[in-house]
């Protein structure tokens, strides 16, 4: 898939002049010859939008740019478009917060003589919020998102290394272009895929009228 055409028509409606240069972070691959005969008719079927997301403002931002640019390109090519929101739980993060709440939960038990009670309680207001719960929460936000643009979307929950695994779901989906919440190709996950990638890779402009 071609993705200037989608980011022409997204540039007609920001107004904005250079909007190529303002998003394209990493171009899409070059590729042989066969490979390229294939990908044009498995493009023939279905168009796959791929967003990075954290919940974060400037995610939120390039989930509300990828649901727009499904709903341009749906209307524009008359095929399926489908919108895979990746959320990535950092593994290693994920294992200090544990490692820190078990240590929690020790100290605890010397309140053995605090009534039952008063111990359901405290464990109600005070739990943290699990990484699992965190990635649950804001996937769901996504999807309420996602019914307001009557978009077809898939949720993807993955742990380990962002890029890593950012990298994994657009091979396995054939993405034809992911869209992150950051605007430099200096940020650290595009520096991590070095023009490896196997879609383009587009961030947000500096400047967007979300009122799409």
């Amino acid at each position: 898939m071609k993705i200037k055409p989608m980011l022409a028509r997204l540039q007609g409606t920001l107004g904005q002049r250079n909007l190529v240069e303002q998003m394209l972070l990493l171009p899409e691959p070059e590729v042989s010859a066969s490979a390229n005969f294939q990908s044009q008719e498995l493009a023939q079927e279905s168009i796959n939008l791929m967003v990075g997301y954290t919940g974060s403002p400037c995610s939120q931002t390039a989930l509300d740019l990828t649901f727009w640019m499904a709903h341009q390109t749906r209307l524009a090519t008359q095929k399926q478009v489908t919108v895979h929101v990746v959320y990535v739980v950092d593994e290693v993060a994920t294992l200090t917060k544990t490692t820190r709440s078990n240590s929690k939960g020790n100290g605890g038990r010397q309140l053995l003589h605090a009534s039952r009670t008063e111990r359901s309680s405290t464990a109600t207001l005070t739990r943290p919020e699990t990484p699992f719960e965190q990635a649950d929460r804001i996937l769901w936000q996504a999807r309420c998102l996602a019914e307001e643009w009557r978009g077809s979307l898939n949720t993807h929950l993955r742990i380990g290394n962002c890029a890593e695994e950012l990298k994994q779901v657009a091979i396995a989906e054939s993405a034809d272009v992911l869209v992150l919440g950051c605007r430099s190709v200096r940020h650290p996950l595009i520096s991590q895929w070095s023009k490896r990638f196997p879609c383009a890779v587009l961030g947000i402009p500096a400047i967007v009228n979300l009122d799409l």
